[in-house]
């Protein structure tokens, strides 16, 4: 999609338009599209010219406790608050099997599963994921509504559903479990409209970590290397 975009804008103004924009908007419209909000994106990014596995350290990874989830989040930025909701886009998200069936037959080597799984989660992902199955196999992060941006994912969360160890760990903290109750709540319309005000504003902030402008780094013409 980033590619296809790139190559179309760049036939009509070439050396304009930033990868890092196309990003940033392609997320917007994805939201938009199944469901969630839209927003103003802020343009004028420019694209960076070093390319470092290592800097994927910073990303949260599916088997992250709270704490260091908070610091990497904290690093940028972001409060605890802005933390749960971010991950919230989860809700229209997928993951592989390997990155999660280590919980559900397994777990730190008991031969059980995780037990914050709930009972009735669980028949259902051992399921979409046996022990000798396909580990590249995608599952939905959000069972309840998988391709719908709403507040199913907190849901899960809250009753033991979430597919990944990181996401289910957000209920055992004070803070972000504070959070995501907020967003799940009962009511749905009530709850549902409090995530469609906050995510927006959590992804402008987001979108704004570390951007370059002006004459920093540069437009590139295709989108997976440097000019």
């Amino acid at each position: 999609v980033i590619d296809d975009a790139k190559s179309q804008l760049e036939a009509v103004c070439s050396g304009v338009v930033s990868c890092a924009d196309i990003l940033a908007l392609a997320a917007r419209d994805a939201v938009d599209l199944t469901g969630g909000p839209s927003w103003s994106v802020p343009l004028g990014r420019r694209d960076g010219r070093i390319s470092s596995a290592s800097d994927a350290k910073a990303l949260p990874s599916p088997a992250d406790p709270v704490s260091v989830q908070r610091q990497k989040f904290a690093a940028q930025g972001l409060t605890d608050r802005e933390l749960v909701t971010l991950v919230g886009a989860h809700t229209i998200g997928q993951t592989d099997c390997i990155f999660f069936r280590y919980r559900l037959y397994n777990f730190t080597a008991t031969g059980n599963a995780d037990p914050t799984i709930s009972p009735s989660a669980l028949p259902q992902l051992r399921a979409l994921c046996p022990p000798a199955g396909d580990g590249s196999r995608r599952v939905a992060l959000d069972l309840g509504s998988p391709g719908a941006f709403d507040v199913s994912f907190f849901k899960n969360v809250r009753d033991g559903g979430a597919v990944l160890e990181s996401d289910q760990r957000l209920w055992g903290d004070a803070a972000t479990q504070a959070a995501v109750q907020s967003f799940a709540g009962n009511v749905r319309g009530l709850f549902g409209l409090r995530f469609s005000y906050e995510f927006p504003k959590a992804m402008v902030r987001m979108s704004s970590i570390a951007v370059k402008t002006g004459s920093q780094g540069e437009i590139r013409r295709k989108c997976s290397k440097f000019n």
